[in-house]
């Protein structure tokens, strides 16, 4: 019996020796492995000229296109990403997805790249294809939603998101926040508000938070709450001049008409072509100061603008 089996061993090694030196069980060499690993590493080191030249060499030295490897299209994709070339990294990907039909990493680089390049119906056909494949996939899950966000279909962003962080809790604030925010734009303040107080728990820092608290405060008739948030959101992000306009206008909801015009007067010396910060001068001084009123809503007509300010004021002034 040992024999034998010595003589099986003999027999094996002499056949795999036999082998051609290029050659693998696996149908890649040692030699296509080394050149995959020097390209990755030189993508790694961001190098991305250079990772596309190795990449392009590795994939299309091949005639057979079953061997050219997803993983090495992936990352010649997010090379053209890195060098800000997206026409280029979609080209590969689709063309990676040929043959490579159901490799999700490839199908999430699509979809992601579509996204980014508003190319939302596409972008939404590729997440679902992930979500056949893996029905709980989160970045599928959080991508789609991110998509009915962008076309304004809150409530069918809303339901992805449920799934999202009911599969992942713990997913980063910003998650929360966009859940948030469609709830918000449903006039769900309640809810809104729970969820966007999680995320400014977890990141106190982000501004975008705050304000977002503020309008559920608001939502919820707490003005007090909303306006001391909103402060919180200007000290976060003092440059920012859409908040001190929004600040302006609920500040002259709440009849404070002096610090809202006040305020209105201070944004304008920042930024003279505020159109909110001007309507919000003719609101609070078309009664007492109707001259200096219609001066401001001058102003926004002269700007040009294709907004709904300079609707209202060419309206108001009849032209």
């Amino acid at each position: 019996m040992i024999l034998l089996r010595n003589k099986f061993l003999l027999i094996t090694l002499c056949a795999l020796t036999a082998l051609p030196a290029q050659a693998s069980l696996f149908g890649v060499s040692f030699k296509d492995r080394q050149e995959f690993v020097q390209a990755r590493e030189i993508y790694n080191q961001g190098n991305y000229e250079q990772a596309v030249t190795a990449l392009s060499q590795y994939i299309y030295k091949t005639k057979n296109i079953k061997r050219r490897e997803a993983r090495a299209y992936r990352l010649l994709g997010l090379s053209y990403e890195h060098l800000n070339r997206p026409e280029k990294a979609l080209e590969i990907y689709l063309e990676a997805l040929e043959f490579h039909d159901k490799n999700v990493p490839l199908l999430l680089a699509a979809a992601d790249l579509y996204q980014r390049t508003q190319l939302i119906d596409q972008s939404i056909e590729l997440y679902n294809r992930v979500l056949e494949l893996e029905p709980t996939n989160t970045e599928a899950l959080a991508g789609l939603a991110t998509n009915y966000i962008q076309m304004g279909f809150y409530s069918k962003a809303q339901q992805y998101y449920e799934r999202f962080l009911a599969l992942n809790p713990q997913a980063p604030a910003k998650h929360r926040a966009w859940y948030a925010y469609t709830l918000l734009k449903q006039r769900d303040y309640e809810n809104a508000f729970i969820n966007i107080t999680m995320a400014k728990t977890e990141t106190p820092d982000q501004a975008d938070y705050w304000l977002l608290s503020a309008r559920a405060y608001k939502g919820l008739g707490r003005e007090k709450d909303a306006l001391a948030d909103l402060d919180i959101a200007i000290s976060l992000d003092p440059e920012n001049k859409e908040f001190k306009a929004i600040k302006t206008f609920w500040l002259y909801q709440q009849n404070q008409k002096t610090d809202s015009l006040r305020l209105a007067r201070e944004l304008l010396k920042e930024d003279p072509q505020n159109e909110l910060a001007l309507f919000m001068v003719y609101m609070n001084l078309k009664d007492s100061q109707p001259n200096q009123a219609r001066n401001a809503l001058q102003k926004i007509t002269s700007i040009g603008a294709e907004s709904f300010a300079n609707r209202v004021a060419h309206k108001i002034l009849g032209k």
